[in-house]
């Protein structure tokens, strides 16, 4: 007989568990296969935002697009925030888990078809009746997790259940209200959607993971910055097949491409997950993505408008067509570096990279049409230093072990 204990089957969702907490302190807790999925059906609706902000500020309607890329944006970022921090607390992956979460899916499928209504006529039916099925969903998993839960944390899932809803019903205003008013409703609702978590979870904290929650973020900003170079390419290729003026896109398409790398490589090149100890500060750092995730959705629309200016579709000048990518940019620095990054970084020189960098990018749309290419090489150049000042600081974190382990030995 051999001692090699048996390998574990194979783990087969069953058809309704019992929906407990999974736990802060658990081992290996990563994302699933249910959640990657999820994730890049939502991309489908960012990439609807991103197109309709690209027409927007093409034909010079910033005002318009910037609104309604704000408040459309806001709907799907925070229907994945639900969703994400409720299954770091309660997967359960069972079927019935499965089939609510696809539900949820299809309603974010169905915003995304009426994202370009809502934009060119602020007709937001299909939006809102997408986002009811995707909260409706929401509810129906938090009333589960209240139902097996008993106390404080039964009180914590009804609270939850009861803020959803109740959001849900004050997003009626957008079928109702005239065109001016919805603003104003947007900016209350989002308040009060923001409220929610904090009110539901005082007195008893879900038990979301740390690893698990920094890991989905980071997977969902993998996903947007993907996106962002497919919003890219095909512009390029389409403004080759058009116009085949390809000296006029290269400077757009490499600052393009040097500036995603560098996002992709400033937002990672640092753990967060260790700082995520409290709902206090994951919570500034969870909404703070709000910024995160829409700057750099917003980077892919900026290029795409840079390069319908520099081959003549645009109905607008250079310089604002530079500012689309430029103010982007700088804005998924400074916010990455402001609740993300600063915490890990040491003395002035090191905090102050990122906002300096933010700033020198923001002066590149003075450039022209090389406007694009300069923020690449600095956002480029702000990696190549942030990579230099973490090695000199690890070398000297290790000759100051090395020489204390000597002076203690020598004592």
């Amino acid at each position: 007989m051999s001692d090699t204990p048996p390998r574990p089957l194979p783990r087969h969702p069953g058809v309704l568990r019992r929906m407990t907490t999974r736990g802060r302190e658990e081992e290996h807790r990563t994302a699933t296969p249910l959640e990657l999925f999820f994730d890049l059906c939502f991309v489908v609706a960012v990439a609807q935002a991103g197109r309709q902000l690209v027409h927007a500020l093409a034909e010079g309607h910033p005002g318009h697009g910037i609104q309604g890329y704000a408040m459309v944006f806001f709907a799907v970022w925070w229907a994945w925030m639900n969703f994400t921090w409720f299954s770091s607390a309660y997967d359960t992956d069972d079927v019935l888990y499965r089939v609510v979460t696809l539900v949820q899916i299809a309603g974010v499928l169905v915003l995304a078809a009426g994202i370009p209504r809502a934009f060119d006529a602020g007709d937001y039916r299909a939006v809102w009746f997408g986002y009811l099925v995707m909260r409706l969903a929401m509810v129906s998993q938090w009333l589960r997790a209240a139902f097996s839960a008993r106390g404080a944390e039964r009180r914590t899932a009804l609270r939850y259940a009861l803020g959803v809803f109740l959001c849900q019903v004050g997003w009626l205003g957008l079928l109702f209200l005239p065109a001016h008013a919805k603003a104003w409703l947007f900016l209350g609702m989002a308040v009060c959607e923001m409220a929610v978590p904090v009110w539901a979870e005082h007195g008893q904290p879900t038990g979301w993971h740390p690893h698990h929650i920094a890991e989905r973020y980071g997977l969902f900003t993998i996903i947007v910055l993907g996106e962002t170079v497919s919003a890219a390419t095909v512009a390029v290729q389409s403004a080759v097949d058009e116009h085949r003026g390809l000296g006029t896109l290269l400077p757009i398409a490499a600052g393009g491409l040097l500036i995603i790398f560098a996002a992709y490589w400033i937002y990672f090149a640092v753990p967060i997950h260790l700082r995520l100890i409290s709902n206090q500060q994951a919570f500034l750092w969870g909404y703070g993505h709000y910024l995160v995730f829409g700057s750099a959705a917003a980077i892919g629309a900026g290029i795409e408008v840079a390069i319908e200016e520099a081959t003549g579709k645009a109905h607008i000048a250079t310089f604002p067509a530079s500012a689309c990518v430029t103010e982007a940019a700088a804005l998924f620095m400074l916010t990455v570096w402001l609740i993300h990054s600063r915490h890990q970084k040491r003395g002035p020189v090191q905090q102050s990279v990122l906002p300096v960098s933010a700033a020198l990018v923001l002066a590149c749309t003075f450039a022209g049409r090389l406007a694009v290419l300069a923020a690449g090489c600095v956002a480029a150049v702000t990696v190549v230093v942030g990579v230099t000042l973490t090695a000199r600081r690890n070398a000297a974190d290790r000759r100051e072990t090395a020489s204390g382990r000597e002076t203690a030995s020598g004592s």
